[in-house]
């Protein structure tokens, strides 16, 4: 990795904003390879120099995946003047520019959002040629029927006449109103429209996979943690 300005490097983690990171420089607080910095200015490769403030080692990275378990109430937006979003959820060390969910849940249904810095990444498990594969778990008002259900396997047509792509849907209680539903796109409402071309309405929601990464079950509604790089590869594969 090409180097970099040293408060550019600290303040890019959120932790710091750019006058704290000078503040910090300021009082030779941060040292690069044991030696204390003097200068905003001097340059760094986050990736091999060590980079130490106040004795703690900093941990850099240029893009972070989180995972968090939504709960109902909680807008997927990176911003919004009037309600709560999935970034206002983060703990405060986690927090930094550029953060956004990728991909959105409704404000009603729970469980996993992505939130990254990564467009990249985000294009890439989020474009239509790649369909990556998610999982809900769903609850019915009433049992979807069996005839039903094979138009899932094929392509539900909606109301508005638009046909998804195919999909899966597996009942999980005896009475068929718990069900598991895996799909490769994410249009707007489209499993509770679907469930309602089916004749059926969408209790409750919850989104539990992305590929073949399952919703940490520790993870409380609204609490998050960092992806690990052997989990964001499995996003690309399915369950």
């Amino acid at each position: 990795m090409s180097r970099l300005r040293i408060d550019k490097i600290i303040a890019s983690q959120g932790a710091y904003s750019r006058s704290e990171v000078k503040a910090l420089i300021k009082a030779k607080r941060v040292l690069v390879n044991g030696a204390a910095v003097s200068d905003s200015g001097f340059k760094a490769d986050p990736e091999t120099d060590e980079i130490v403030i106040d004795g703690k080692k900093f941990g850099y990275s240029e893009f972070v995946y989180i995972m968090l378990n939504k709960p109902k109430g909680v807008v997927s937006a990176s911003n919004s003047p009037n309600e709560k979003t999935v970034i206002d959820l983060l703990h405060e060390d986690m927090r930094r520019s550029g953060l956004f969910p990728a991909g959105r849940l409704d404000k009603d249904t729970t469980g996993f959002v992505l939130i990254t810095d990564d467009g990249e990444f985000a294009h890439e498990i989020l474009s239509p040629k790649n369909h990556v594969e998610k999982t809900y778990i769903a609850v019915l008002d009433r049992p979807i029927s069996k005839e039903k259900q094979a138009e899932f396997e094929k392509g539900v047509v909606l109301a508005d006449g638009y046909e998804c792509l195919p999909a899966k849907i597996k009942e999980l209680s005896d009475d068929g109103l718990t069900v598991e539903i895996k799909l490769k796109e994410g249009k707007y409402h489209q499993i509770k429209r679907m469930a309602a071309a089916c004749d059926s309405h969408v209790n409750e929601l919850e989104r539990v996979a992305m590929g073949a990464l399952p919703l940490d079950g520790t993870l409380e509604r609204g609490c998050c943690r960092y992806i690990t790089p052997g989990e964001l590869a499995l996003i690309k594969l399915e369950k």
